[in-house]
């Protein structure tokens, strides 16, 4: 494995060291062969998504395929702008007759590691930055959504040459001896845990690297918030992929006054969404496999269920669940959820609310429902989150000109748009000097020359 590993590493660097990923029009064709790949591989993306993860059409197209074909979409149409060399301001004396420039450069081969719950869009919407960038790339799935993960392999292979953009299939053995090599960039989507891991390894190599990790993304909704539309908005964004979703409410903060309303509303949403008995829903999605299940199953235990709570470990499936009485030293309250479990607590001052989210690691995402400014400004002002969204949840990833990255234990480091095409660029500086004239001050020796530098330094 080590050996095939590294003859297409080899080949990889033999292929970008001929230069042709420079060319912005190669670039540019490259995302089109990508859209092309797409489309001609939709159908069977489609059902590799229903056998995973019973995820349907509309589903997999709003949340997965067409996410990256606007992805690609804006790389196209943008690209030629971002790669273009950015002239800066040299505006001190002692730079007279000088111009600076910043080159975009790719990294070279990079490594693109994406997880299972939204395993097309969190693999290629990367792989577009990388593209858009000039580099070579080494794609790694997860082995958790087989059927997925197979779609693409020949989706990769139909249209791309292994020595532009190389796919590895397998479980852990294959990262670790992935994660061994000496990569150029290394961009991780996926758990805390393993994200130290891949940052141990490439700290070894001093690497760059980005990791997009999750959190426990907290979600509030105060008594002056639209109750009804917020319901809808929170149900839709927690219960979507049945909850595996990195940016969904992890736990609702709600007002006491308004608590048992919202809880009703929430149920209304969830009826409305998937009927009396989600089981039968074409529209709501399993949890990816049976060991994840029953973990989700014993976090409920200790709590009171408002809605849901029903499981089959065979089928993979666990219905929307609200859920109270969870005591901030519960379980449910010290991992990311990652499923479709939703703890409701309490609160009386927007005060309490921001002291409980700041004894916690920094989220990746953060949701506030109000009508009050002042209260949006002040929530905002005193908590930190690697992104959200006021009076709505989760919809803020859809929009290709927000960043999305965490913060602390949520990850490091940026990507969408012009933020993915930074994030696989060095931005190489470079000053340029006219020989027809040299300004001698800089050269010993300096003898009573400190006012003359101050000055043309300034």
């Amino acid at each position: 494995m080590h050996l095939k590993i590294d003859q297409t590493l080899q080949a990889q660097r033999d292929f970008f060291n001929t230069y042709q990923t420079r060319d912005i029009r190669f670039r540019i064709n490259q995302l089109k062969t990508l859209r092309r790949a797409i489309i001609a591989h939709e159908d069977q993306l489609y059902d590799a998504f229903w056998k995973d993860l019973h995820k349907s059409k509309f589903e997999a197209y709003s949340s997965e395929i067409g996410l990256v074909l606007n992805e690609i979409s804006l790389h196209i149409r943008k690209l030629r702008s971002w790669a273009r060399p950015e002239r800066v301001p040299t505006d001190q004396l002692i730079h007279f007759w000088s111009t600076s420039r910043i080159f975009k450069e790719p990294y070279g081969v990079t490594l693109i590691i994406a997880p299972w719950n939204y395993p097309f869009q969190l693999l290629l919407i990367p792989l577009v930055g990388a593209i858009s960038a000039g580099n070579c790339i080494a794609l790694k799935p997860s082995d958790y959504s087989p059927h997925i993960t197979e779609a693409m392999s020949q989706m990769v292979s139909d249209f791309f040459s292994p020595a532009y953009i190389s796919y590895h299939q397998g479980g852990r053995d294959v990262n670790q001896a992935l994660f061994a090599k000496k990569w150029d960039y290394i961009f991780f989507t996926g758990s805390l845990a393993v994200g130290k891991i891949v940052m141990e390894a490439a700290a070894k190599h001093l690497t760059p690297m980005t990791l997009e990790l999750g959190g426990k993304s907290p979600c509030i909704v105060e008594a002056d918030a639209n109750l009804s539309t917020a319901a809808a908005r929170v149900a839709w964004g927690k219960f979507l992929n049945a909850g595996q979703t990195c940016v969904a409410p992890d736990y609702l903060l709600v007002h006491r006054s308004v608590k048992d309303k919202f809880i009703s509303l929430l149920q209304d949403s969830v009826t409305r969404f998937f009927g009396e008995d989600p089981q039968k829903s074409p529209d709501y999605c399993r949890i990816i496999n049976k060991p994840k299940t029953e973990r989700l199953a014993s976090l409920m235990k200790g709590t009171t269920i408002r809605c849901g709570g029903t499981v089959n470990i065979d089928e993979r499936y666990i219905a929307p669940t609200i859920l109270e009485d969870v005591a901030p030293d519960h379980p449910l309250m010290q991992e990311e959820i990652f499923g479709p479990l939703l703890p409701v607590m309490e609160f009386d001052t927007i005060d309490e609310v921001i002291n409980f989210i700041n004894t916690k690691p920094k989220p990746l995402s953060f949701y506030h429902f109000t009508s009050s400014k002042k209260s949006e400004k002040e929530v905002l002002m005193k908590t930190t989150a690697g992104g959200g969204c006021i009076n709505d949840v989760v919809i803020q990833f859809a929009n290709e000109n927000l960043s999305f990255g965490g913060v602390g234990n949520s990850g490091i480091g940026q990507c969408h748009g012009k933020f993915s095409f930074d994030t696989f660029s060095h931005q190489r500086s470079i000053m340029k000097k006219v020989t027809w004239v040299d300004i001698r001050l800089r050269y010993p020796p300096y003898r009573n020359r400190l006012k003359l530098i101050k000055y043309f330094m300034k």
